[in-house]
């Protein structure tokens, strides 16, 4: 952590700002008479106001020693000459140093206050009007309610991008739209800590008994366990939960839960014997989902009775014979509404799929491939010889500015123009974006969902392909045998061992599967590191680029914050012909790899051919070709599509030479580097030991400590979900007929 410093004095000059992020540099005279740059965001600076900046000192290529704020005061000019240096900078529309020179001659050190609330008396200027004096007084106003939003949040430590968000979603009455109910704060779109907009609203003398307070940590709960997974909550567990966090009797919370309920901002319903409480997008996204499946698996589809000899000239065109299995899963995929193809690495899914593809083709379909992510994406491109692209791009997503929401321009009213649909990865799809899907598809739309049942569940809510699997509504295929060329990589054949609670055998004899013990956190660190920089690309022939390190955690020595600083001074050393960029405690350098760490439907991106569009997902990984020269934008390159990053999208990026098995999950790499220490308990588990196992193709060597890796192959304890897709769907079972 670089060290902290605070500087305080007037703004000399404001060198560059960013209307649409407020990222700026400028000038800041101190009071000792010195001049420093500071950079960051810092919306609506001008010239002549007082700030107090705490941040860190860092040295910029190009530009010499800066100060990159991290939090600041603020104050409006009070002098004569810093009032008009303050105007003349444009901050209001209409006014120059002219107009700006004028205003103060006559109204002094009271301008400020005359623009605000007697704009009336500007029209006793020549050449001010009535209409000209609001103009002028809007300005302000406007420029006014962003500082003071920016000074109110900075109160409690927030930060100034915060303002610009809140702006852009709430307009000119950000502020009193944040007053009135300061738990906005943390909902998913600004994320501000519960503790902390609770601080907020008691402090504003909000009732700690009130319903506003009590229906607000109700809906945090149920949006913090949405992001563990759960679509859902038992209602006695919610109170629970909501009581310990407001530290309240569970009465209180009970009766704001019903009226919360009975406003619709929660919906409860008897799921199986539970009273499940839902957050009402989750509950219309999971009631939408199995509606739409139930349809789909009710819908008689051509039986084709060529599919026996469609599959034999399959056969004889690819040069392969199916096992029983991939024979049936081929078949099915005529016959079945949807279909479910499973099975772990090795047993012939992707040959199946092949011949799917092949035999829908073959009855003359429109085939549409996808996967969760880009990279699984193109991974199945390069299975299937056929282009494959990501769920969101298929379904042409977007973000809406309106409704703060994100939306889809494939619908029931503008559905996918296929006859089947392929879902590779489908362990990765959450609920959300599952629903989304079957929205827009068209009626009789064949589906077939693929993956691998025994990986890590979705990130996002749900558990969505073991629902459908355990509803045993739909046609379900799985692959168990691992074919004789699979079972001569030991990676395989670890990998079921784990898959079976066995341990994975530790050895330096089975060719494309290394272990070194090292029980020391330190030692094994630095053979990771040595292994990425040297071992592998000088003894194994695998380029630095293609070797990937996975770790189950981000926080510790063996964590991906510590193994990223380290591998990129190791694999990308800082260099005369590199320009670096700081941001906070990250510095980002040209030619460094990094991944998108959360979505971003904004980001506009451009292929080599010109085409362009619109939107960064989660896990996308890409290397800087490029840092600006002034260190307000970085180009990043991922795979065929370059975009631009500014200053203030950086939080929403990360270094990718090491990433969390969850962040690798749907990723293959050519070679794999696992760092296996002890980590948290919910982290040592048989999951996460085999979807690590199965991201290696052709290397894999795993560090660590040999009791920490035979822990989690013996550690079968799974987070159980609260969803009710398998109830719904096995419960529509019985309710109706099936549609012809």
């Amino acid at each position: 952590m670089e060290e902290r410093t605070t500087y305080e004095g007037t703004v000399h000059s404001v060198i560059f700002q960013n209307p649409e992020n407020g990222y700026t540099v400028l000038r800041l005279l101190t009071e000792e008479g010195e001049v420093v740059t500071v950079v960051g965001c810092i919306p609506c600076v001008a010239p002549g106001e007082h700030l107090t900046v705490y941040g860190a000192l860092e040295t910029h290529p190009q530009h010499g020693e800066q100060l990159r704020a991290v939090e600041l005061e603020r104050t409006l000019p009070e002098d004569e000459e810093e009032i008009f240096s303050y105007l003349a900078s444009g901050i209001c529309k209409g006014v120059g140093p002219a107009i700006a020179r004028r205003i103060v001659d006559r109204f002094g050190a009271e301008t400020l206050d005359i623009l605000e609330r007697e704009p009336e008396r500007l029209t006793t200027l020549k050449g001010i009007t009535a209409r000209k004096a609001q103009e002028i007084a809007q300005g302000f106003r406007q420029h006014m309610g962003l500082r003071r939003l920016m000074e109110f949040l900075a109160r409690y430590e927030l930060p100034p991008v915060l303002a610009m968000d809140l702006r852009r979603r709430f307009g000119d009455h950000a502020l009193e739209t944040v007053k009135a109910n300061p738990y906005l704060l943390s909902s998913d779109a600004c994320g501000v800590d519960f503790s902390v907009t609770d601080t907020i609203a008691l402090s504003m003398g909000l009732d700690p008994e009130g319903d506003e307070r009590l229906q607000a940590a109700a809906a945090f709960e149920l949006s913090h366990n949405a992001n563990n997974g759960h679509v859902f909550l038992p209602r006695e567990k919610l109170i629970a939960a909501t009581a310990q966090l407001l530290g309240c009797d569970m009465p209180l919370v009970e009766g704001a839960l019903d009226r919360s309920i009975e406003r619709g901002a929660v919906v409860q319903e008897q799921v199986a014997n539970v009273e499940a409480c839902y957050l009402r997008r989750l509950w219309e996204a999971e009631v939408s989902a199995s509606m739409r499946l139930d349809v789909l698996l009710r819908t008689k589809v051509d039986e084709s009775r060529q599919a026996d000899q469609a599959a034999d000239e399959i056969e004889r065109e690819l040069g392969i014979t199916y096992a029983p299995q991939q024979r049936r899963a081929v078949e099915l995929a005529a016959r079945a509404g949807v279909l479910i193809l499973t099975g772990g690495p090795g047993t012939g899914k992707t040959t199946a799929v092949r011949g799917i593809v092949a035999l829908l083709r073959k009855m003359g379909a429109d085939v549409v491939l996808a996967a969760p992510t880009g990279r699984a994406a193109k991974r199945m491109s390069e299975l299937t010889g056929m282009e494959a692209q990501t769920i969101h791009r298929l379904l042409g997503v977007s973000w809406n500015e309106t409704s703060h929401q994100v939306t889809f321009q494939k619908t029931e009213k503008e559905p996918i123009e296929a006859d089947a649909v392929i879902v590779d990865e489908m362990s990765m799809v959450d609920l959300t974006l599952f629903s989304a899907l079957l929205r827009a598809l068209r009626p009789g739309t064949r589906l077939v969902l693929v993956g691998d049942a025994d990986q890590l569940p979705s990130v996002g809510a749900g558990n969505v392909f073991s629902d459908l699997i355990r509803s045993r509504r739909a046609e379900t295929v799985s692959l168990r045998e691992v074919f004789r060329q699979a079972e001569q990589s030991a990676i395989i054949r670890n990998a079921h061992a784990v898959n079976l609670g066995q341990p994975p055998r530790l050895t330096n004899d089975q060719g494309d599967f290394f272990f070194l013990c090292r029980r020391d956190a330190g030692r094994a660190v630095s053979t990771v590191v040595e292994l990425c920089r040297q071992r592998l690309p000088e003894n194994m022939g695998i380029p630095q680029e293609q070797i990937q390190v996975l770790t189950p955690t981000r926080k510790g020595p063996a964590g991906t914050e510590n193994l990223n600083r380290l591998l990129q001074e190791a694999l990308n050393p800082k260099g005369a012909d590199k320009r670096e960029l700081l941001w906070g405690d990250r510095l980002f350098r040209e030619g460094d790899r990094i991944m998108q760490t959360r979505n971003d439907y904004d980001v506009v991106w451009e292929k080599a051919d010109g085409t362009m569009g619109t939107g960064m997902f989660n896990g996308d990984v890409g290397k800087i070709t490029q840092i600006d020269p002034s260190g307000e934008w970085l180009e990043v390159c991922f795979d065929d599509r370059s975009a631009i990053y500014t200053a203030d999208m950086l939080n929403e990026v990360d270094l990718a030479y090491a990433m969390t098995i969850h962040k690798a999950q749907g990723s293959e790499y050519r070679a794999v580097v696992l760092a296996a220490m002890p980590a948290a308990q919910s982290l040592m588990v048989r999951g996460v030991l085999y979807t690590a196992l199965t991201r290696a193709r052709e290397l894999l060597v795993v560090v660590g400590d040999d009791a920490a890796i035979r822990a989690m192959a013996a550690n079968d304890r799974q987070q159980r979900r609260y969803s009710g897709l398998k109830w719904r769907l096995t419960h529509a079972a019985s309710q109706s007929p099936a549609v012809e």
